[in-house]
Formats: structure tokens, C-alpha cells, sequence
């Protein structure tokens, strides 16, 4: 992993926990489809010119295979984050984001050696080993202010972190093998969840009304950190190996998890110290790998 990939995935890694932190804040008083519907056409319409200029002024042109991989890819991230926003719902910031981030990278890691023949070196597994191992001291026996949340907030974590290394696979792919751009092929997603959840959100318009009127600035902050987080990976993976990439963006489950502490208050700042060491030495393995 070079410097400039690695630092493309370190940068994602802290736009991706601030947006969550946000999340937490927004979601559990919000209905889904009204703030998915928000997001993701806020996201859509501000990064519309940069996309359509990339497009006039490159030599990319869009096949059926590019549209199909692009509006799959958009479902896909649609039901991450349902699964996202409910876990919010239930648990805490600092179960659900570790155990998702968590888990996810694990998955995308086995994944990407048997999709993409990528060379598995002791470098590269130690360091997804150290970032998992930092998962498990950071959630194994953690008390959660209401026991009743920790069984639910670790279900909808689980299928978060599934979902995560199924559209890191696939959009892994997309950009690698099938060589669509980065930003286009986000916001070629983004109009995909756009389309799709504009039913439902002219249903709640009294609630798109209340999140503007009470929640613009956390709205337009994650409508803008949402898609640059991604598409920061989604560059670092043009020329980086997913295997290492995957399991070295999660260095934001720390970050994650401090914000849960100092934000939130949801404690365990020692148990979050063991973690940090076993993350930075994940990462730092990872980039040597």
C-alpha cells in the first residue's frame, strides 16, 4: 500500500466517523426514508457538476454493464443503511459502529483474495487480525447503559458489517474490473437511492419539512461527508489492493468510538486506549503489507 493510498484511506476513515456521529444524532427521532431521501438527494445535486464535468471532459463512456453494476451497487448501499440508521435506533454509537466496521473488513478481506487473486502476505494478515482483535476488546463484555439494546445493537451491527463487505466487493469490481470512475459511479448510486426512495419520502413530508427546520446543518454535513468518505476509498482502490484497503479503513471504529465517549457519553475510554494500540498497529502492519 503506497503513502498516498494509504492517506486517501485515513482521510475516509475520519469523514466516515464524523458523518456517523451525526447519524446517531439525527436518526432515532427521524423516519428512514424521509432522511435517506434528503441525504441522498443533497449529495446528488452538489456533486451533479463535478460528476457531469468529469463526463464531458473524459474519455469514459457508460456500457449496460456499467448502468446495471452502478444501480445494483445503489441498492445495495440502500440497505446499508437502513440497517445502519435502525441499528441507531437501538444501541449505542459505540456497540453498533465497532461491531459493523468491525466485521465488515473481515468479510471483504476473505473476499477479496478469492475474487481478485490478491497475494495474502504476513504483513496483510496480521494487520486485519490486530483490527479485529481491537473489535473484540473494544465491544467483549463492555457494559451499554441499557442491557436491553446490546442484543439488538449487535444484530443490526453484524448485518451492517455483512452488507459493508458485500459493497465493498462489489464496488471494488466495479472500479477495478469493470473500470468505471470513482465519482461517477457514486453518483450514479446516488441517483439510483434518489429515484428509489422518492415514493416513500413524499409520504413524510411533514418530517422532511421538521429535519430542515431542526436538523439542516447535521443533514447538509452528512449529504456532503457520506459520499467524500467513499469516494476517498473508492480512488484509494484504483490502485491499491481491497484486501488491504478494506480492513485499514477501520481505523475510524476508534474514532467512532471516541466520539461515542466524548460526544455521547457512553464511557469506557480505557478499554477504547487497548483498542487504539491494536488499530494503530493493524493499519501500520497493513501499509507495510
Amino acid at each position: 500500500m503506497t503513502l498516498l493510498t494509504l492517506a486517501l484511506v485515513l482521510a475516509s476513515a475520519v469523514v466516515h466517523a464524523t458523518w456517523n456521529l451525526w447519524a446517531k444524532q439525527v436518526g432515532p427521532s427521524s423516519r428512514q426514508a424521509a432522511l435517506m431521501w434528503m441525504l441522498t438527494g443533497i449529495s446528488s445535486a452538489c456533486y451533479a457538476p463535478i460528476a457531469l464535468w468529469l463526463y464531458a471532459h473524459g474519455a469514459w463512456r457508460p456500457s449496460p454493464l456499467a448502468f446495471g453494476v452502478t444501480a445494483a451497487s445503489g441498492a445495495i448501499h440502500i440497505v446499508y443503511f437502513l440497517s445502519l440508521l435502525r441499528g441507531y435506533r437501538v444501541g449505542d454509537l459505540s456497540l453498533v459502529y465497532p461491531v459493523a466496521r468491525g466485521t465488515g473488513p473481515v468479510l471483504a478481506f476473505g473476499g477479496a483474495l478469492l475474487l481478485f487473486s490478491e497475494k495474502l502476505s504476513p504483513f496483510a494478515l496480521a494487520g486485519t487480525l490486530l483490527i479485529a482483535g481491537g473489535v473484540l476488546v473494544l465491544t467483549a463484555g463492555a457494559p451499554v447503559a441499557d442491557r436491553t439494546r446490546i442484543g439488538p445493537g449487535l444484530r443490526y451491527g453484524l448485518l451492517t458489517g455483512l452488507l459493508i463487505a458485500t459493497y465493498t466487493l462489489w464496488d471494488g469490481w466495479a472500479v477495478k474490473v469493470a473500470a468505471v470512475p470513482p465519482l461517477l459511479f457514486y453518483w450514479g448510486g446516488e441517483l439510483t437511492r434518489v429515484a428509489l426512495f422518492t415514493p416513500a419520502a413524499m409520504g413524510q413530508r411533514d418530517e422532511i419539512a421538521r429535519l430542515w427546520r431542526e436538523q439542516r446543518a447535521r443533514v447538509l454535513g452528512i449529504a456532503l461527508l457520506s459520499p467524500l468518505s467513499y469516494i476517498l476509498v473508492l480512488l484509494a482502490m484504483r490502485t491499491g489492493a481491497v484486501s488491504r484497503i478494506a480492513p485499514a479503513r477501520e481505523v475510524g471504529i476508534l474514532i467512532g468510538a471516541y466520539l461515542g465517549g466524548r460526544v455521547l457519553g457512553e464511557g469506557q475510554r480505557r478499554r477504547r486506549l487497548v483498542a487504539a494500540g491494536a488499530f494503530a498497529a493493524g493499519v501500520i502492519a497493513l501499509a507495510v503489507g
